[in-house]
């Protein structure tokens, strides 16, 4: 993560506007759901400090002491634009309080993608401690989701669905052989929202 261009404030409500963090919904088990979605990550205008003070106060305590899933959808994030990279992945995790962590039961990770898969095999147990990785669920089409979490009770952003018709008709992309750059990134409404927001800040 870069240093930020935005004050602290405009970075929490860039946070809130794209709605990158949302509870809403239950896997099939009842448990809470932590959607995140990742292609909304702005992790070139965020600081580490302003992310984690966000999720220990408008996140964590929503929560509450009850078991809870995350669904992570991977859908769209580009390296450079979207990832916030490994050392701040690890700052991230190493900050959420460790009673958090324990609740946490299950974590849906939606069109993974070649890359992550082999990252995740390759660092996930030494990056992430308290058994995270082996809590990973890896999804790879919208409809396979549903049969982990309640369908009508978790919205899903076009562009996921979007996704999923382009690797049914061209399911290569699943193994990373051929790009979805053309479709999936073409027009990205976070883009957009990002640079309109930033520019409104700094000028």
């Amino acid at each position: 993560m870069t240093t930020p261009q935005i004050s602290e404030i405009e970075q929490e409500q860039l946070i809130e506007k794209l709605e990158i963090f949302k509870i809403h919904g239950r896997d099939k088990r009842g448990r809470k759901i932590l959607r995140i979605i990742g292609k909304f990550f702005p992790a070139r205008f965020l600081s580490l400090d302003v992310l984690n003070k966000y999720l220990e106060e408008k996140i964590f305590p929503r929560l509450g002491r009850k078991p809870f899933a995350v669904l992570y959808v991977h859908t769209g994030v580009q390296r450079s634009e979207n990832f916030p990279g490994i050392s701040a992945l690890r700052a991230i995790y190493d900050a959420i309080p460790v009673n958090v962590r324990d609740n946490l039961q299950e974590v849906y990770f939606l069109h993974p993608g070649l890359q992550s898969r082999l990252f995740l095999a390759t660092c996930g147990r030494f990056l992430f401690s308290g058994g995270l990785y082996g809590k990973l669920r890896y999804i790879s089409r919208v409809d396979y989701l549903w049969e982990h979490v309640r369908r009508n009770e978790v919205e899903m952003p076009e562009f996921v669905y979007d996704h999923d018709d382009d690797l049914e008709f061209r399911p290569m992309m699943d193994y990373g052989q051929e790009s979805d750059h053309a479709r999936v990134y073409a027009g990205a409404a976070v883009d957009s929202s990002v640079s309109s927001f930033s520019m409104r800040c700094i000028s």
